[in-house]
């Protein structure tokens, strides 16, 4: 709690996975993938409540072990196609009310509770109603471009990109997966937490912003927490 409002932490966790199969469990550094998020959550100064929502049993029990609440999925919520944000909706639907949502990612493992605080406290200070992780893009936009059938160059340049270095160009910022607020009315009434207005970034360091999606990504968060 802060401020006298009330933070619920989400943890959604299918069992599918086609690029790293069983991801969520596999041994990150010595504990499973998903227990490094409940972790930051449980930690954190200002949530209320960590809940793992899944399909999976085995994941169910992981997340218990490590101290989360947990909801059971239905089926039609774990497939491929359907999105968080209805994950989201069914665990305010089947939880206590709270007054914003945390929806924390189990594929980013670097995000600790001091990031998912600092969050909070950009959300309360600008008074906002969401604030979403971003950390800067590794290549600059404006040196990518698509490439027509015949991979000619002659427009894959915008003209303010031509003979700079990349670091003389302006920064750009992408979305990190790591840490997603949002004020639960307005998350239930637009569906997303990409609200329409009072809505804040908050940078994150590239090292921390690791995202989970293939083996590669997997080593190299093995490799950042062996380092230190």
């Amino acid at each position: 709690m802060l401020q006298k409002k009330t933070f619920l932490a989400i943890i959604p966790a299918r069992s599918g996975s086609k690029r790293v199969p069983r991801k969520n469990i596999l041994d990150l550094a010595g504990k499973p993938l998903i227990a490094w998020s409940i972790e930051a959550g449980l930690q954190s100064t200002y949530i209320d409540k960590v809940i793992v929502t899944s399909d999976d049993e085995t994941i169910l029990e992981i997340a218990k072990e490590y101290g989360s609440d947990v909801l059971q999925r239905p089926q039609e919520l774990a497939s491929d196609t359907a999105s968080s944000i209805e994950t989201v909706i069914h665990t305010i639907e089947n939880s206590d009310t709270y007054d914003f949502i945390v929806l924390l990612q189990p594929t980013s493992p670097l995000r600790t509770s001091k990031e998912i605080d600092e969050a909070i406290e950009l959300l309360m200070t600008k008074k906002a109603d969401a604030v979403i992780s971003v950390c800067k893009t590794e290549h600059s936009p404006l040196w990518s471009n698509q490439l027509p059938e015949d991979n000619s160059m002659q427009n894959f340049l915008q003209a303010e990109a031509k003979n700079k270095r990349s670091q003389d160009l302006e920064p750009y910022y992408r979305l990190n997966g790591a840490i997603y607020i949002a004020d639960t009315k307005r998350v239930l009434k637009e569906k997303t937490f990409f609200l329409n207005s009072k809505i804040y970034a908050y940078k994150m360091p590239q090292e921390k912003s690791i995202d989970i999606d293939t083996e590669l990504d997997f080593k190299f968060a093995q490799f950042l927490i062996n380092e230190g």
